[in-house]
């Protein structure tokens, strides 16, 4: 793909080595910040027990009054050493710092004001802090240990994916949730593991707006000159065969911003009015012109 405007992007600094390091630790530290800010404000309070460890302490202060924070450490311990065993300690390490800091800042914090007493509402924000907080988290490339642990080992042991493991260690709190707090409290737990699901595959893979198009067209030479000088985007050229003739022919593949599409479907239509365009979400672009990730 042709580069553009690479004259007005500042210089990369790269993030490797120490300063990578220091990255990720700041972002593992202030993920578990936030995920503990979220357990303790909308979660515990209203009894939502939404999966992983934390919904086990949940469960653990509803019938024995065990402080959650010590019911995460006491469950993390014996997790982190089967995480080592059976993953590896490259593994291990990486998860070291988040079953450490998650619990204890669960601990610190756990004295807020309860902004809302209603479990939806709970459910809802509690999702978007945990699933913000884990995301980060996640970015530090580390991991905040617990029952994903566990969903590892699964995966490694019995050949299951990784996302039915956590969706049936998940399922398992949910289920006693239901049992310990109640079936409406168990639902509640659903919406808050669903949002912090879908804010935790937002971080991942960005909120991004950008659209790719493909364009078949007997006039490709044309439309991709007009693409490069009217529009100021660089494209790539696929060689490609026709299913019906079997006649080769040359696709072209643009990447542009939201607010570049009817600029792009009017160059088209303008070139060769018969064009075959197809345009679909680009949930993250990474390059020249683009976002630039070290």
């Amino acid at each position: 793909m042709q580069k553009i405007n690479s004259r007005n992007k500042p210089p990369l600094i790269p993030l490797n080595g120490p300063l990578r390091h220091t990255v990720d630790i700041a972002l593992i530290l202030i993920g578990s910040l936030i995920t503990g800010l979220a357990f303790n404000l909308f979660f515990l309070p209203n009894q939502i027990a939404s999966g992983g460890v934390s919904g086990l302490s949940v469960l653990a202060e509803a019938w024995f009054g065990a402080e959650p924070a010590f019911t995460q450490w006491a469950l993390n311990i014996p997790l982190f050493i089967l995480g080592v065993v059976f993953l590896g300690k490259q593994y291990g390490i990486r998860s070291l710092l988040g079953s450490f800091v998650l619990p204890l800042f669960i601990f610190l914090t756990k004295d807020g004001p309860v902004p809302t007493t209603n479990p939806l509402l709970a459910s809802i924000y509690g999702g978007i802090g945990v699933g913000l907080g884990l995301g980060l988290v996640f970015r530090g490339r580390g991991s905040t240990g617990g029952l994903t642990i566990l969903a590892q080992i699964i995966q490694k042991l019995t050949g299951f994916s990784f996302s039915l493991s956590v969706v049936l260690l998940d399922g398992t709190v949910i289920t006693l949730a239901a049992f310990v707090l109640g079936m409406e409290q168990a639902m509640y737990a659903l919406i808050g593991l669903f949002v912090t699901g879908k804010v935790i595959n937002a971080l991942e893979v960005g909120f991004s707006t950008t659209k790719v198009a493909y364009i078949i067209s007997d006039q490709t030479e044309d439309i991709s000159q007009a693409i490069l000088n009217d529009l100021d985007r660089g494209l790539t050229k696929l060689n490609a065969q026709g299913g019906y003739t079997g006649d080769n022919r040359t696709v072209l593949m643009a990447v542009v911003g939201q607010n570049e599409i009817t600029r792009l479907k009017a160059i088209v239509r303008s070139v060769d009015p018969g064009a075959f365009v197809i345009i679909t979400e680009a949930h993250e672009v990474l390059g020249e012109g683009f976002k630039r990730e070290a």
